[in-house]
């Protein structure tokens, strides 16, 4: 059975996403993808501040949940199986590098990204 193996990444809007950055980077040890991939136990997570005005996810949600599974195409057959509605674009898996991506949206509209990660 496909499952979640941990958090993948915490995205949000921000007025000032660098300034934002750079506070947790400072205060917490938080450090951006391009720098020092913060490691936990369960593998990488992200905390990737979003500009207020992105189009990423829906302008009405401040935040959206990134969880990192182990067989995106197994979770993705388990959702669809179990009714929920599953999103795939090619847009979001650019060339493959950062892995691949899919989309639903939990029962209150808040959006949950899959991430499998490159192998």
């Amino acid at each position: 059975m496909a499952k979640v193996t941990g958090i993948g990444g915490i995205f949000f809007r921000a007025r000032d996403p660098e300034g934002l950055m750079a506070w947790y980077r400072q205060h917490l040890g938080i450090t951006q993808p391009d720098e020092t991939v913060w490691m936990q136990a369960a593998g990488p997570t992200i905390l990737s501040p979003f500009a207020a005005g992105t189009d990423y996810f829906p302008a009405d949600r401040q935040w959206m949940l990134n969880l990192r599974v182990d067989d995106l195409p197994g979770m993705i057959a388990q959702l669809r199986a179990a009714g929920i509605a599953v999103e795939t674009r090619a847009d979001w898996d650019g060339d493959g590098s950062y892995g691949t991506f899919a989309r639903l949206h939990d029962p209150e509209g808040t959006p949950v990204e899959l991430w499998q990660p490159p192998a």
